[in-house]
């Protein structure tokens, strides 16, 4: 499993990280960025839910074979503790290897602190039927 060698400070970090290793197709970047755990999940639009690092790494391994995904992440709603995370987001998918029109995500991705920083625990993606809805951003941090 790869690690990441600097320690992200909020969710926020690790989120830019996340899309940054992502439109790079960096199959170690993105796993580096997932937390330690075996019970991980991530839901890609479509697709079964995988559970670990193997079965995760795999899938991205697979979306990367045709170069990297450009993702513009809008419309944040955010919900925090001191612990954890959760960010649900509108992906704008940029195609640039295919003549397939762009198309709008709806993502979930939660963090927790970890003593490596802010780590992925599941990522759940869902493509957004029709237009993407308006903007209507929130953010609530809970104690």
């Amino acid at each position: 499993m790869p690690t990441f060698n600097k320690i992200l400070e909020t969710p926020e970090e690790t989120e830019a990280a996340f899309y940054e290793a992502i439109s790079r197709a960096d199959v170690d970047a993105v796993m580096a960025l997932w937390a330690d755990e075996e019970d991980i999940v991530c839901i890609h639009p479509g697709a079964p839910r995988l559970v670990g690092h193997a079965s995760i790494r795999t899938a991205w391994e697979s979306i990367f074979e045709q170069g990297g995904v450009h993702i513009r992440p809008v419309q944040l709603h955010v919900t925090q503790n001191m612990l954890t995370s959760v960010h649900n987001i509108i992906e704008e998918v940029h195609r640039t290897v295919s003549r397939q029109r762009d198309i709008h995500i709806l993502a979930t991705n939660v963090y927790v602190k970890t003593h490596m920083g802010w780590r992925i625990v599941t990522h759940h993606a869902s493509v957004v039927p029709g237009e993407a809805p308006p903007d209507i951003s929130v953010s609530a941090l809970l104690h």
